[in-house]
């Protein structure tokens, strides 16, 4: 079975939808996008535990501070490449960025090849379910930009805001 339930933003954000299975988090998505709605418009609402700590959890991130604890969260459909992207997306500190053509030159020396494909990197970052807390907002673009967040860039834009993240690329330094 499948569950949902909605946090609510401070007003510069989206609304937070949430999914589980009952028992981990499967789904942290920013309401409004077309392709979520579409995704939890018939999935049954109901308050869980999972969803108590995770509004935990997002109170102390929305509030600019760490949070010290970690959740139960499951994503389903993770091929090896995938898991490894989201595994070093996992690692990026609070505050901190990092390209999609770094973390495809990380992946592309652990494994002794050549080079590896940024636009797959993107692809496999693009397929993180649990937002915010595998911190996909924290990939940019190789010039600084914030691109490429399935939660909007507005949004991206406001986390990287909250964070005080300092984005570097090809250069650029940017402290927001």
């Amino acid at each position: 079975m499948k569950y949902k339930n909605c946090y609510r933003t401070k007003e510069i954000f989206s609304d937070i939808i949430l999914t589980s299975d009952g028992e981990h988090l499967t789904g942290l998505f920013f309401a409004g996008n077309k392709d979520v709605d579409e995704k939890v418009e018939k999935i049954e609402e109901k308050d869980l535990a999972i969803f108590e700590e995770t509004k935990r959890w997002l109170d102390t991130y929305f509030d600019g501070k760490i949070p010290k604890f970690t959740l139960k969260y499951k994503i389903d459909n993770l091929t090896p490449f995938r898991k490894e992207v989201l595994e070093t997306v996992s690692a990026i500190p609070y505050g901190r960025t990092i390209t999609y053509g770094e973390i495809a030159r990380k992946i592309a020396e652990k494994h002794n090849i050549s080079r590896m494909s940024a636009q797959a990197v993107g692809a496999a970052v693009g397929f993180n379910p649990i937002s915010i807390i595998v911190p996909c907002h924290r990939v940019i673009g190789s010039d600084g930009s914030p691109v490429g967040y399935g939660g909007g860039i507005d949004n991206k834009m406001e986390l990287l805001k909250l964070e005080k993240a300092v984005v570097t690329g090809d250069g650029c330094v940017v402290k927001y």
